[in-house]
């Protein structure tokens, strides 16, 4: 019998709870993967009830942390140990142990955050020392402390007053601490053996394969799809946040992602485009793969058009509702396409809920631009392998992506693409199979869209290229073999050391074969 791996694979706010492009990669992976039995550890905000996939039988368990709930993790779910050992444990805490022994570590993390040469070494040492005072105190009866606060408020009014520029409000105060407090408290849960941990994203969610690491040596491989740190700054920058606020997260978020290259045994990029910000970020080029997505070619083909949408010139996309994903220069562009197709229809297909605000934004554009019969957001798809069937093109006006399934699930259609040039999008998508066009610009992807639309034998040529393409380059037995390599890889501790590159996958079946 082929032997198996235990490997925690480590999601936050996707597998299997909600839906997205990295929760089709981590579905893909548990159904498909042969080496290997899976913990999925899934962090969220809130405790969730059920599942929204089908598990596998190769996921042993799934290990959920709420973050954000107004309960600790360890109130609404048993990690293993003993209720009354941890009760046990808060009674026997002194506040001496919080001032001699953890405060120093705390003023070291604080320390980290705000220089302006963080190592990720000395982080390292850091998330280190917390979890081996962890070990022995309670985490909520430590970060709650007085001590702990004050040394914090004492810290940050230092460092503030070293810049005129920003003050810090007592709420800043305590948002902070908050935030501190919520994405370090993996560090308090106990965590399954594993032979690997396995990171969907290069931030907080680390963590947990820290302490594995710690524990047992674990090795660390960081599959980083949408760059963590890139999209982070992005979101921060375009948030409502104070100027302390936002230099906070930055900082910390900063920290964190040189924290995962430095200790990740491997860095599996899902495009090329990725790298530069992992080796700008420490990534040791020596570590850094590809691995790109794979599709079902054999479920995603061409179908015929519904008929009630078969004279209507339709653009399809599929794309959760929120700020990433762009959906207010997506509107933009439908009322470029109206001018010259008045009966133009887009179907968006996804989640409408994932951020009400966004949403609520984007129905209001809708109206002011009078598209309520060309716009129509249609919420979630169980068959989106149909999906594109419905339409003459497709449509993503992402600002950030990894190497988005929607690009490649729609080529495998045979519908061509209208994209913008972000992430790993040309990696995929060429002109002979659809349009590139810039982030935001509503005018050229409207433009592309009319193309298209109105050049039938375009679209069919466009189409056909595209499937080829995808058959030859991004199935999902391709995927799913380089990553059962990539598990064996790691494991037998056959990690590069050269200085160059690795760049492509199938050098980890040479380096595998070599040895």
């Amino acid at each position: 019998m082929e032997q198996k791996y235990d490997v925690m694979l480590i999601l936050e706010g996707t597998y299997p709870f909600n839906g997205g492009g990295v929760s089709t990669w981590a579905h893909m992976l548990c159904n498909k993967v042969k080496n290997v039995n899976y913990t999925l550890y899934s962090i969220n905000a809130d405790f969730e009830a059920k599942s929204k996939y089908k598990l596998s039988n190769s996921v042993k368990d799934v290990v959920q942390v709420p973050l954000w709930s107004p309960l600790e993790p360890q109130e609404i779910i048993s990690y293993g140990k003993k209720f009354y050992k941890s009760v046990n444990r808060k009674e026997q805490d002194d506040d001496r142990a919080v001032v001699e022994q953890f405060l120093p570590i705390f003023r070291q993390l604080v320390h980290n955050i705000y220089t302006n040469h963080q190592n990720p070494e000395e982080m390292d040492d850091v998330i280190f020392d917390m979890w081996q005072f962890f070990q022995k105190h309670d985490y909520k009866k430590t970060m709650r402390s007085k001590a702990v606060w004050k040394t914090f408020c004492d810290m940050i009014t230092d460092i503030v007053a070293e810049d005129n520029h920003y003050e810090a409000t007592l709420y800043d105060l305590t948002v902070g601490m908050r935030w501190i407090y919520r994405f370090l408290m993996p560090l308090s849960i106990d965590v399954p053996k594993a032979d690997i941990s396995h990171l969907t994203l290069s931030g907080f969610p680390v963590i947990p394969a820290l302490v594995l690491k710690y524990k047992y040596g674990t090795p660390i491989i960081a599959t980083e799809h949408g760059v963590f740190i890139r999209e982070r700054l992005i979101a921060i920058n375009s948030s409502e946040y104070s100027f302390f606020l936002k230099n906070l997260l930055i900082r910390f978020s900063e920290a964190i992602t040189k924290v995962v290259y430095h200790k990740a045994d491997i860095i599996l990029s899902v495009n090329k485009f990725n790298m530069s910000w992992e080796k700008m970020y420490g990534a040791n080029p020596s570590k850094i793969d590809v691995i790109y997505n794979g599709i079902d070619h054999e479920l995603f083909v061409p179908m015929a058009k519904p008929a009630h949408l078969k004279d209507v010139p339709t653009v399809v996309a599929a794309a959760r509702i929120f700020e990433l994903k762009d959906i207010l220069t997506m509107i933009r562009s439908c009322e470029v396409a109206k001018r010259s197709i008045p009966n133009v229809k887009y179907l968006v297909y996804g989640d409408n809920n994932a951020v009400p605000e966004y949403t609520k934004e984007c129905r209001a554009l809708i109206s002011e631009l009078g598209l309520e019969d060309n716009f129509i957001l249609a919420g979630y798809h169980d068959k989106p392998h149909q999906l594109f069937a419905e339409g003459d093109i497709s449509i993503l006006t992402s600002i950030s992506e990894g190497f988005p399934y929607t690009v490649l699930e729609s080529m495998s259609c045979g519908v061509p693409v209208v994209a913008t040039d972000v992430g790993g999008v040309t990696e995929a998508l060429d002109e002979k199979c659809g349009f590139i066009c810039k982030p935001k610009d509503y005018e050229a992807l409207g433009q592309s869209v009319v193309t298209l639309l109105q050049n039938e034998g375009m679209r069919k040529e466009m189409g056909a290229y595209a499937r080829k393409k995808v058959i030859e380059n991004f199935t999902i037995d391709k995927f799913i073999k380089e990553y059962e390599i990539a598990y064996d890889f790691v494991v037998n501790k056959k990690v590069q050391t050269t200085v160059e590159p690795i760049y492509l996958n199938t050098d980890l079946q040479q380096a595998m074969e070599a040895s």
